[in-house]
Parts: structure tokens; C-alpha cells; sequence
């Protein structure tokens, strides 16, 4: 995964985009996913409880970080509480250290995490090793290369995919794909940054983590990749001909990859600004690979990369969790002492860039579809390299809170005069950006018209002199303060695990030579700022920063991009024109050999590993596996006649909240304006408060508040499940103040503003289009759900092409007839709002839920008794039909499915099994491996009986449709043994028994409860899983078969490879064209 200088997309509502309040990387590439999902491998939507729900693994949860439709990204996780003591005696001792080849030389306790933290150095090679101690059980590794490229030929990034292809101990094809299948990983991948490359795991079996820190060791320090170079074809690139006659043609999963990165403008644009900023160091180049440079990359240079960067000398190692140091010790000495000292720490040493003396300012073009006014589609962005040494953390700290206050939130006031000018449609790579040598800081609009590009640069600059000048309102930066602080101390890190937040933190200062402590302590610093800011004034604190790191600051490069719809064509034009030239040199017997190679090739590829080099991978068994799901604490009761579940779980004093609503009272024609009506209670004001006073008043008294529609079918019903769900936090303290605010935008938030709202449909627009162009399967597999059954139709109405085609239709309607849509939004509130159907769900400790109770009754007794209108029939679905979806890309995303519960299907836990090898197996070797895809991946929804393929950045098409037809056939051909077999129920048992925090828990709860799941039914499942046998696989082809045969396919395609596949099966497409 390459982490790129993105920043945030145009309709985030983060917190900050400072490395301090972010928790993760926003965007880099890793091996098995995409920037915009960690894993593309599943198709959760951001804040589902996913695998957790059991009985199905992609929810249609339209959340805020799925829909970006809500007031403020809202952090959901409390920091744990270790006891002091049992850290103390974590300790390795001075002698224990030496005696293991390491010198103990600091030595931490971090109250901000409740850790102790003892930095080693490896004598003999130089290695620095973080070793972090504390009692929680979701344990992690990471080992850091500083890894600076020259040129744009994707090295770093190709290197990352590569090594985790078979090392030493573990000869075969693909040592990461085995332990994706069968452990208990609570995170695998890696990630390639501009200047460095990190190989995390993690898990909560003590067992299985250390089989995941032995992989992962050997494959990054002896590869089989530096020896074999069909590894380096496979993940890089290669010319690929089938036959002499035919044409040649490029195949690597990273070129692919980085050609569906460079068909998005917003990547486009983060590639731009992050050479244009630093024209004179590493980050001049694309360390992912320009697909123009790719081709030039030659294996010896591959080669030489692993023997410079990849060496103990220039690696940062960290351990996290409640392991035993010692043993970490030990086993990182049986690695390391067989090196000796390298220059490679000083080699990938980055040097800064020198500031320029003046103002600069580029123009470039990006590919746009032909539709639409191209003279509106211009994106505009200025870009400023804010110091030429790195910052120190008061200052980081400030200035973050600066991007907070600037951009955070809707109603922060350069993001809210950007969007009320009207000169653009969205806000686009904007924020600070602070994980590299040195910080940026970004602010842009898209959807800007061509004549108005002077002006949006006039207003930005503008509009930072007059902050500068006047500075922040007071309730803003108490707001912004709280919103911080909240979401700091909570520690947030959604799915993924708090010690890989910790790490990436750090490292973003270790990797540079300066302290890897400093970053994870933020309470000094944090409180010397607001002392700062109460006797000063905030004007002191924040207007001189803006002065001296912007308004003064000559180092800024203005961007403009120009939408050419002609651009996608001739890049395709030249790659192929570049073929022809390289095929016209050949001879025929050069042909031949390429023919045979490539054959070779795929052969290998598709050859699988014996059953002697599987058992090489260390895995856990079923002995190791327990019998029972986690099991949480949950409470049926009642207060005041509404249903309420309460979670008693220990959550460090913060009362998680949701108040759930039916729709089922919601007219059909309604339903795609839910989207913008959640976003409009939450920017819109009130008769008393204005939507900015509102939006402080929530973060002054509340970790945040969100709104979203949430759609699923429900197993053994025909009645889809569809609510409003309405998700809080604070304090308990807080408690009455969140349900007061939650009040208050549910039945006081006037819908009467129409600029404010022809905002909204502009950025759901902006974003849309923006997924569809990036996130293309899940566009396909909405689709696709629509055409099968009644959830997947409501749930693509506000999420999926239908919306996009919806709101297209809206910004004419806006001005023509806002009386009649703000008379449908409040048709909407009347529609849903009532007591009767409605639920509560809290998640907090015992005596914290017994305390808020009045607070709820209070809140409920103010909701209506019941809601307008009769309960409404959902039946609706799209034609079924192929279909495929025309944009400007220069790689697809494919999809097939069916429901094979209408072939006689009977669900059974097996499911889940084959689901999942099949995809690590199948579609792993022949969609990506073979076929050059960047993710191949299947999917069943065991609600509604859908089972789906899917393809990310694709090559092919109607090949890729014809591995998903094979499928059952492979099925049917399959002889696993007993220890694949094993694998695959610990994996599936490993998504089912994800960890997670407490307010996930009870989260996953009431989704269980909305979707009739017992723990009965869990538990007969789960059983279902243990037992699973081949004979289910060999009985499961049947199923899949009813896909090949009754199934239907949505593809998100160029208009080429669309025409292409047309003419090869006449007709085989219903083509609608999107962009």
C-alpha cells in the first residue's frame, strides 16, 4: 500500500489532519488493499461491525466515513486503563539486554497510553528496536525501512509487494496469502510511503503473533524475490504476449494498481502538489511508480534496492503489547546477529528541500469523461512547504489545532467560505500534512469553472488574512479544543489496533533520527497550548503561525488541473503505440521466446504450492481455537415505553450511544434524499442557534454526533431491515447535554436554507463521482444487490449510481422547487421520528447506565408518539440485467452475482469457509496473480442469500467474468488436505472472533438484535465452521454454479474495453454512461 500526500478527500470531516490527532495515515498503498479501504479484500463499509456480525460480513452501512455526509468524523474507541504495576515489572534487564546483543539506552513510561516504552540498539548492525509493554492483549510488530526512491519506476513499492512472496524458511509462492487464510491476524499488510516502507502484524494470540513476526522477518531480510524474477514480473511488470500473432501488452499488479491511482484527479492532483512542493529531494518522484516509468525498471536495479535499504542498519523495529520483552529480545537476535554493520542508515538519509524565493504556479490536465460542462470541472489548489527543518512538537501541536479550526469541521470558517462562495463544488486536498521530513499544508476547491480560478486563489489568500487579522471566534476554539482533546485521549483507531496507531506515530519522527517517544506524548505539550491560549488569547497563539508558515511564506505552488476528456485516450494510445514499437523490434524468434515466457510465467502462477512447502508456514490448530463466540454483556429493558439494550462494559467514564429509528413510514420517492436530509440536521440551524453555533456546541459539549441510514435484508424474511440511526458520545458527565443536542437536531434544525443545501448536493455529487472513479466495485456490487433483492435497491437509492443520477436531477430541482424539497425533508423528520418502533443502545459501565436513564427517559418522552404515514411495502429492484457503467479509467472493476438461496441453497457455516478460500485461493492466483488485477475477492451476504465476485483496478473483463463462471468447477477439482483444511476454519474463525473495543461491542449488538441473530445461532454457526469438510466444498459448486448460470454481471469500465467486450459477445452489456 503507497502512502501518497492525498491529504483529506474533498467531504472529510476529520478532526485534524495533523499526525498528532490523525491516527492512521490517511492514504498509502499497501499490498492487499486500496487507499480508500484497508482491505479490499472486504467490502465493509468504514464503522460496520463487519465480520463481527457473523451471520454477515458487509452491512449496508451507509456511515459517516462511508458517506461523508455527517457534521465531524467521530472517534468510537476509549483508551484502555493498565495497571501500573504489572507494567513495572516488564522490565528487561541490562545484562539480560547485553547478553542478547542489545544495549538498553532509554526508558519510558507513557502515561498518554499507560505503557512502558525501553528503546533498544542492536550492537553489531546498529537496529533500533522500540519495545512497548502494557496489558493489552492485541499485540503488534513493525519492522521500517527508510527507503527513498530516485525515479518515478515504483521501486519501494514494487519491493513491498515482493518480498512477502517466499523467503528462506518460507519457499513457496506466497507466504502472506497463507497466513491470511488460516491465523488469527487482527491486521497484515505493509505500506509504502514516500521515503519509507513498513511491514506491521498483529494479534491477540500470543502464538499466532510471534508466527506472524517470524514471516514477516525472514521475508523482508532474505526474499526469494532479489533471485527470482518471476516474482518481480508478477508484482512489477512484464510484457505479456499470448501468442506471436497477437498484440503485446503490459501485466503487473503494481503497474495496474498505479494506473487506476493515476485515473483519479484527487490522486492525480496529491502526486502533483507533493513533486511540485519538493522538485529537489526524494519526494520529487513517485515512490508507488508512474505507470509511464514503471516499464523502465530493471531487476538488477530491483536487486540492488533489497541489498541497500533493506539491511538491520537502516530498520526501526517495534513491539507493542503483553508479550514478554525478553522473548522479543531473543527472537529478534537469531535475525539480526547474522548481519554486520552497514552505510545503508546514512545512504537513505532524506535531505530537505530548500524553500523557494517566490511564488509558483503549474497547470496540468487530468482525464475527464465527455459529458457535462468541462469548462466547470477545473480544480484549483495552493500548496505551501511550511519549514525547511522539521517542526518541534509545540509547534506541530499548534498548528494542528490551527488545520482543526481552519477546515475541521463545517462550520470552521476558510472551509465554510470556500463552499458558500459558490465558485466550486467541493473542498479538495486540503489540510495539513505532517507525516514527512517536512509539513504542508494544502486548500482547495473542485468544480470550479475556468474564468473563476483567479478568484477561488483571491478568496483563499484572502480569507487567511482576514483570520490572521481577526482571529477565531471563542466557542470555535473551545470547540476545537474539546474535539481534540476528546478524540486524543479516547484514541481512536477505529478496526485496527491502538499499538499500530502508536507506531506510525512515532515512526513518522524516529525514521528521521529525531526522538520516538516525543509523538506519544501529547499531554505536556497539549497543556502548556491551552495555558498558552487562556492567557494570551488565542489570536497570539494562532495568528502569527498563519503569518509565518502561510500568508509570509514563499515557498507556495499553485495548481490548477484541467479536465481534458481526451487525456485516458491518448495515455492508452501511447502505451499501445509504445508496444507496437517495442513488438516491431522483435524478431520472430524474440516473439516466440516471449510467447514461451509468458506462458512460463503463468504457469507458475497458477501452479499451486505442494502440501510439503504449506506446512512450512507456521500456523495455530483447532485446539488452539475456542468453541464458543465471544460472548457481550447485553440488557433487554424499557424506559418510558421505548426499547433500550444497555452493554455494561468498562468504556474510561464515556457513555457511547445510539437512538435507532424506523423507516419503515418513508415513502419510496423519498428515500434518496435520506442521505442529504441526515447531513441537513446536522448543518442546518435552528430558530435560535445558527448551524455554525450548533456545530461548536457539539464539539464544546460532546465527542461528536452523527446521522445515517442503515439497510440490510434479514435472514428468513422478505422485509428488509432499514433505520436511521442517530450515534453519539461524551463524557457521563455529559450524558444530558449529548441527549439535549441530539434533541435538538433531530426535532428543532430547520430545513430553510437553500444555499446551505445546494452545498450539500454539490459535495454529495463532488464525492460521488469521486468514488465511482476510485472505488469502483463497491458502485458494481451495489448495483448488482439492487438488481437482487429489495435491501440492496434502498440501499444503492442513497449510496450508488441511482443516487449519483438523483442528484444530478436535484441541483436543477433546487431552484426550481426548494419549497417542495424542504417540505420532503420535513416529510422525512414527521416519517421516522416516534417513540413506538424506536430503540436505544448505550454502552457504558454499570453504574454509568443506571445514571443516565432519567436523562433518556426525559429525551424520549419529547419525541412524537407515533410518526406520520402507514407502513410502506419494500419491494422494488432494478432490471436484471448486465450492465456496465462507462468512466474515464484506465483499469476496471468487475463484478458477477446471484442468489443462491432462490437455487435451494440452505445456509450452513461452511459457508463462510469456502467463501474465503476461494478468494485467497482462486481469485487470489487468477484474478491478481495471473490476470494482473490489483484484488480479486468474493463476498457471501448470508442475509439475503447474494453471493458476488468482484475485481479492484483490473486489466481484464470478460476474462475476469470467466474465472468467476470457473469457479465452481474449481470447487468440484479441489483435494485440500487435512492441514489446508484446518487453515481455512482458523482463518474464518479469525474474522469472526475480530477484536474489538467497546463501544464496537455494543455496536455489534444491536446490529445483531436489528438482524434477528442469536447467540444460539451464533453458536450453531460457529460449530458449522469447526466441522466444515470438503464434502461442503464439492457441495457448495452447485451453489456457485447458479451464479454462472442466473447470476448477473455489472462492470465499472472504459468506453474501450466496454465496446471491446460487446463485440466479442454481442450485446453482453446494457452500457449507461456515468461520467
Amino acid at each position: 500500500m503507497l502512502r501518497a500526500l492525498t491529504r483529506r478527500s474533498s467531504s472529510s470531516s476529520n478532526a485534524s489532519t495533523s499526525l498528532l490527532f490523525r491516527l492512521f495515515p490517511r492514504s498509502f498503498f499497501s499490498r492487499s488493499s486500496p487507499a480508500t479501504a484497508r482491505n479490499i479484500r472486504r467490502l465493509s463499509a468504514a464503522g460496520t461491525t463487519g465480520r463481527e456480525l457473523f451471520l454477515r460480513r458487509d452491512l449496508r452501512l451507509l456511515s459517516a466515513a462511508a458517506s461523508g455526509q455527517f457534521s465531524r468524523a467521530v472517534s468510537t474507541q476509549t483508551a484502555p486503563s493498565y495497571p501500573a504495576a504489572v507494567l513495572m515489572n516488564e522490565n528487561v534487564g541490562k545484562d539480560e539486554a547485553e547478553r542478547l546483543g542489545f544495549e538498553k539506552f532509554r526508558e519510558e513510561f507513557i502515561s498518554e497510553c499507560k505503557s512502558k516504552a525501553v528503546l533498544f540498539r542492536h550492537k553489531k548492525t546498529g537496529c533500533e528496536v522500540m519495545s512497548v509493554s502494557n496489558d493489552d492483549e492485541n499485540k503488534v510488530f513493525g519492522v521500517v525501512f527508510r527507503t527513498p526512491p530516485k525515479d518515478s519506476t515504483g521501486i519501494p513499492h514494487i519491493m513491498e509487494h515482493s518480498v512477502l512472496c517466499g523467503s528462506r524458511k518460507y519457499p513457496l509462492k506466497e507466504p502472506f496469502v497463507e497466513l491470511l487464510k488460516g491465523s488469527l491476524h487482527t491486521f497484515l499488510n505493509a505500506f509504502t510511503y514516500p521515503d519509507r516502507t513498513c511491514y506491521p502484524v498483529a494479534s491477540t494470540n500470543t502464538k499466532d503473533f510471534y508466527n506472524l513476526v517470524d514471516v514477516y522477518l525472514d521475508a523482508v531480510f532474505f526474499p526469494k524475490c532479489v533471485d527470482d524474477v518471476h516474482t518481480f514480473q508478477q508484482e512489477g511488470w512484464h510484457y505479456e504476449l499470448n501468442h506471436p500473432s497477437e498484440d503485446i501488452s503490459y501485466k503487473g499488479v503494481v503497474f495496474n494498481e498505479m494506473k487506476g491511482v493515476y485515473s483519479q484527479p484527487d490522486n492525480i492532483l496529491g502526486r502533483i502538489t507533493q513533486q511540485a512542493l519538493c522538485p529537489e529531494n526524494t519526494y520529487g518522484v513517485d515512490s508507488g511508480g508512474d505507470p509511464k516509468d514503471i516499464p523502465k525498471l530493471a531487476f538488477d536495479k530491483f536487486k540492488e534496492f533489497h541489498r541497500q535499504f533493506y539491511h538491520p542498519s537502516n530498520a526501526r523495529i517495534w513491539f507493542y503489547g503483553d508479550d514478554d520483552p525478553v522473548h522479543r529480545l531473543r527472537v529478534l537476535s537469531e535475525y539480526l546477529d547474522m548481519f554486520d554493520a552497514s552505510p545503508a542508515r546514512d545512504s537513505s538519509k532524506v535531505e530537505p528541500q530548500k524553500l523557494f524565493s517566490g511564488h509558483r504556479r503549474i497547470v496540468e490536465k487530468y482525464p475527464a469523461g465527455g459529458d457535462g460542462d468541462l469548462k466547470k470541472k477545473h480544480m484549483v489548489c495552493l500548496n505551501w512547504l511550511l519549514s525547511e527543518k522539521p517542526l518541534d512538537l509545540q509547534t506541530q501541536l499548534a498548528l494542528g489545532f490551527l488545520d482543526h479550526l481552519m477546515l475541521g469541521t463545517p462550520a470552521s470558517p476558510l472551509r465554510k467560505i470556500l463552499l458558500e462562495s459558490g465558485l466550486g463544488e467541493a473542498l479538495v486536498n486540503s489540510g495539513v500534512e505532517d507525516e514527512l521530513l517536512q509539513p504542508q499544508f494544502s486548500v482547495g476547491l473542485k468544480g470550479v469553472s475556468d474564468d473563476q480560478v483567479q478568484k477561488v486563489e483571491e478568496l483563499i489568500m484572502s480569507t487567511l488574512r482576514k483570520l490572521a487579522d481577526e482571529g477565531f471566534d471563542t466557542d470555535a476554539v473551545e470547540a476545537s479544543m474539546n474535539t481534540i482533546e476528546f478524540s486524543m485521549r479516547e484514541n481512536n483507531t477505529g478496526s485496527s489496533p491502538r499499538g499500530l496507531s502508536l507506531m506510525l506515530q512515532s515512526i513518522g519522527k524516529w525514521i528521521y533520527d529525531m526522538d520516538p517517544f516525543e509523538p506519544l506524548k501529547y499531554e505536556e505539550p497539549l497543556k502548556t497550548l491551552k495555558a498558552r491560549i487562556a492567557e494570551e488569547g488565542s489570536k497570539a497563539v494562532f495568528s502569527p503561525l498563519i503569518e509565518k508558515f502561510i500568508l509570509n511564506n514563499p515557498h507556495r505552488v499553485t495548481i490548477e488541473m484541467r479536465p481534458d476528456p481526451e487525456k485516458a485516450s491518448q495515455e492508452e494510445a501511447e502505451e499501445k503505440n509504445a508496444l507496437q514499437k517495442v513488438k516491431a523490434s522483435m524478431t520472430d524468434e524474440d516473439l516466440a521466446e516471449l510467447a514461451r515466457a509468458t506462458e512460463e510465467l503463468r504457469l507458475k502462477q497458477e501452479t499451486p504450492d505442494s502440501p510439503e512447502a504449506l506446512k512450512c508456514v507456521p500456523s495455530l490448530n483447532l485446539s488452539d481455537i475456542p468453541k464458543e463466540p465471544t460472548y457481550i454483556p447485553s440488557e433487554v429493558g424499557d424506559i418510558n415505553g421505548v426499547k433500550v439494550l444497555r452493554h455494561d462494559l468498562f468504556t474510561n467514564d464515556i457513555l457511547y450511544t445510539e437512538v435507532v429509528f424506523d423507516m419503515g413510514s418513508l415513502r419510496h420517492e423519498l428515500l434518496p434524499l435520506v442521505p442529504l436530509f441526515c447531513q441537513s440536521l446536522l448543518e442546518m440551524g435552528t430558530q435560535d442557534l445558527s448551524f455554525v453555533q450548533l456545530n461548536q456546541l457539539i464539539g464544546r459539549k460532546t465527542g461528536g454526533i452523527t446521522v445515517y441510514p442503515f439497510t440490510s435484508s434479514v435472514w428468513g424474511s422478505d422485509v428488509p431491515c432499514s433505520k436511521i440511526i442517530v450515534r453519539g458520545k461524551s463524557m457521563v458527565g455529559r450524558a444530558e447535554d449529548l441527549f439535549n443536542l441530539m434533541n435538538c437536531v433531530l426535532q428543532e434544525v430547520r430545513f430553510t436554507d437553500k444555499q446551505r443545501f445546494k452545498q450539500f448536493v454539490s459535495q454529495s455529487r463532488a464525492r460521488m463521482e469521486n468514488r465511482l472513479r476510485g472505488s469502483g466495485q463497491g458502485i458494481a456490487a451495489a448495483r448488482m444487490d439492487a438488481m437482487l433483492n429489495a435491501a440492496g435497491w434502498m440501499s444503492e437509492q442513497m449510496n450508488g449510481l441511482s443516487y449519483l443520477e438523483y442528484l444530478h436531477t436535484l441541483e436543477q430541482k433546487v431552484d426550481q422547487d426548494w419549497e417542495g424539497i424542504s417540505s420532503s425533508l420535513e416529510e422525512i423528520r414527521t416519517s421516522l421520528l416516534s417513540k413506538n418502533g424506536c430503540i436505544v443502545n448505550m454502552t457504558a459501565d454499570g453504574k454509568s447506565l443506571t445514571s443516565t436513564e432519567k436523562v433518556v427517559g426525559k429525551f424520549l418522552d419529547s419525541l412524537p408518539e407515533k410518526a406520520s404515514g402507514g407502513q410502506v411495502t419494500w419491494d422494488a429492484r432494478l432490471p436484471l440485467r448486465n450492465e456496465a457503467i462507462v468512466i474515464p479509467t484506465q483499469v476496471n472493476y468487475v463484478g458477477k452475482a446471484g442468489n443462491i438461496y432462490s437455487s435451494g441453497y440452505k445456509l450452513d457455516g461452511s459457508s463462510y469457509v469456502i467463501s474465503k478460500h476461494i478468494g485467497n485461493t482462486w481469485l487470489w492466483d487468477r484474478v491478481r496473480v495471473s490476470g494482473g488485477a490489483y484484488g480479486g475477492f468474493c463476498d457471501f451476504d448470508s442475509h439475503s442469500g447474494v453471493f458476488s465476485f468482484l475485481s479492484y483496478r483490473d486489466p481484464n473483463l470478460l476474462k475476469t467474468l470467466d474465472i468467476y463462471d470457473g469457479t465452481g468447477d474449481f470447487l468440484r477439482g479441489l483435494d485440500v488436505d487435512e492441514d489446508t483444511l484446518t487453515k481455512a476454519v482458523i482463518g474464518t474463525i479469525g474474522d469472526v472472533d475480530s477484536y474489538q473495543l467497546p463501544d464496537a461491542k455494543g455496536y455489534s449488538s444491536l446490529l445483531r438484535h436489528f438482524l434477528n441473530v442469536t447467540d444460539e445461532e451464533r453458536q450453531i454457526r460457529r460449530e458449522e465452521i469447526l466441522s466444515t469438510s470438503l464434502k461442503d466444498f464439492k457441495e457448495f459448486a452447485e451453489a456457485v454454479d447458479s451464479v454462472r448460470d442466473k447470476g448477473v454481471a455489472v462492470a465499472v469500465a472504459s468506453q474501450e474495453d466496454i465496446d471491446a467486450a460487446n463485440k466479442e459477445r454481442s450485446n453482453f452489456f446494457k452500457v449507461k454512461k456515468a461520467l
